[in-house]
């Protein structure tokens, strides 16, 4: 059995070497799901998109999100990933800046080169997002059938 220090610093290892998070919204139309590319920051996921996307607006509809990380294991017993539910915020100024410091941290290839060019213009149609987990699990197969440990955030 694993202790919530444990699980808390597997949780953010896990975190750290993955990259894509499935994000849930709600809003108007009903629930949606899109995958986001992420960075983090401890248990903050920063993540960029066009605010003219369904999970965009969903988000200034409502902040409520949730979102699972996780590979496509071929064995249950190797299933590992997270599960969270938290608030997304568009960031603008400052904010936006740290977020785009954090991405540049863990994908310097994308200030390089043509990966820059082409990221610059992306920029310019797109804004960036924080989520901040307000619960967060981390899931471990490994541990034995459904593991799953609450990770204790601060707040």
């Amino acid at each position: 059995m694993t202790t919530v220090l444990e699980a808390s610093g597997s949780a953010l290892a896990y975190l750290a070497a993955h990259n894509v998070a499935t994000l849930a919204t709600c809003g108007p139309a009903g629930p949606w799901a899109a995958a986001v590319f992420y960075v983090n920051e401890d248990f903050t996921l920063y993540f960029l998109s066009a605010p003219t996307t369904r999970h965009s607006a969903d988000i200034a509809h409502d902040a409520r999100v949730a979102a699972t990380i996780q590979e496509d294991y071929a064995r249950w017993q190797d299933i590992k990933g997270i599960q969270l539910e938290g608030r997304a915020v568009r960031l603008a100024g400052a904010a936006a800046a740290e977020a785009y410091a954090h991405y540049a941290a863990k994908f310097p290839f994308t200030m390089a080169g043509t990966a820059a060019e082409v990221l610059a213009r992306a920029l310019a149609k797109v804004a960036w997002y924080r989520l901040d987990p307000v619960h967060l699990y981390f899931i471990d197969n490994a541990q034995g059938f459904g593991h799953r440990e609450e990770i204790p955030l601060a707040r």
